[in-house]
């Protein structure tokens, strides 16, 4: 049996005639930019996330850059990021010509770590930004009290986390703003790049809506120095289609990853938290890290294909060299050499999630 790590064919298979006919009627009506199916997925996308505001951008990297840049920040500002998330979370700052301020996470939720947000904060502090990695929700009521006492932004990269609930509350409706991504392997993806700001600040929401699109809310008009950052129409068809079946493909996850708790009994293969209200954009499981090669192999000769979420921590990578110092970041590097994302894809057959649940149980 051969089984990919993701069968986005499989996934789109069941929609594309639905987005055909979407994108055929944007082709027709020569409505190619901020037209009316950018407008509608706005709309369901802030109704979806609890908020009043969702503005459509062209990728989650420019989402978060354009809310750092949208909340005119001190160019000595520091932003609070966790040490273990895509180098997106940590470019978005650098672009805005912020510090990055690394936590580290903890070791078994292996999301930002609240009880070591503090002892980073300053007086230069101005945003915390946590990340709901892997479809599961941070611990917003102990960062949202953190936020307060300090009188800092919450910025949410919700990036993995479409429909994820903390204590009744979807994610993405926490902070002053949140930015997500709908890269097509994305729990709801495009054909192509996408992202999304949502808010419910009505003169933020107002601000970023002229950034996005060259700093100008009447045209030839520019209050900012603002960015193409525009989503495109054809992406906006793609997910007015999908969106509709978000919950059901968030269940159908939820019910693969089940499965593997039910049916893994193997104590070589170190199981995530089975967190409340997660969506599992990722399933990570962890191996002692001299193992790991070895059993990504031992999965490969199986027909079983699985991925890192992430091999190289940001404060190993060569572009931040310069500074951070990996030595002080030892969870998100052990991380980093421990994690391995096995399938869950929506449509996976029992018999895929048995044959893979054999196969974990046989490593030795």
């Amino acid at each position: 049996m051969n089984i990919p790590y993701y069968n986005l064919k499989r996934i789109n298979d069941t929609v594309n005639d639905e987005v055909e006919k979407r994108i055929k009627q944007v082709i027709e009506d020569c409505d190619f930019i901020l037209g009316k199916q950018v407008k509608e997925f706005e709309e369901e996308f802030a109704k979806f996330t609890g908020v009043k505001h969702c503005i459509g951008v062209d990728n989650g990297l420019d989402a978060l850059h354009i809310i750092l840049e949208a909340l005119d920040l001190p160019k000595d500002s520091e932003v609070i990021v966790p040490s273990n998330t895509f180098i997106a979370t940590a470019l978005a700052v650098s672009y805005a010509g912020l510090k990055l301020v690394l936590v580290e996470p903890d070791e078994e939720s292996m999301l930002i770590n609240p009880n070591r947000i503090e002892e980073k904060i300053t007086d230069k502090t101005r945003v915390i930004m946590p990340v709901h990695l892997y479809g599961t929700s941070c611990e917003m009521d102990d960062i949202m009290e953190i936020s307060e006492k300090y009188h800092l932004y919450v910025i949410e990269d919700n990036a993995q986390a479409h429909g994820c609930v903390y204590k009744g509350k979807m994610t993405g409706s926490f902070g002053i703003a949140s930015a997500t991504s709908f890269y097509p392997g994305k729990n709801i993806g495009a054909y192509g790049d996408a992202g999304a700001i949502t808010t419910d600040n009505d003169e933020l929401a107002m601000k970023i809506r002229m950034l996005i699109n060259y700093g100008s809310g009447e045209k030839y008009h520019h209050e900012y120095k603002g960015f193409n950052a525009r989503m495109d129409e054809i992406q906006a068809a793609v997910l007015n289609v999908k969106i509709k079946y978000l919950l059901d493909w968030n269940e159908q996850r939820k019910k693969n990853v089940n499965f593997y708790f039910s049916h893994v009994h193997n104590e070589k293969i170190r199981m995530p938290i089975n967190k409340e209200g997660a969506v599992w954009h990722i399933f990570p499981v962890r191996v002692d890290l001299d193992k790991r090669d070895d059993f990504m192999n031992y999965l490969e000769n199986n027909g079983i294909t699985s991925l890192i979420h992430y091999p190289i921590a940001i404060a190993e990578q060569k572009a931040y060299a310069d500074e951070l110092n990996p030595e002080d970041y030892q969870i998100a590097s052990l991380l980093s050499h421990q994690v391995v994302s096995l399938p869950i894809y929506p449509f996976m057959k029992t018999e895929e999630l048995q044959y893979i649940c054999n196969v974990l149980n046989n490593w030795k």
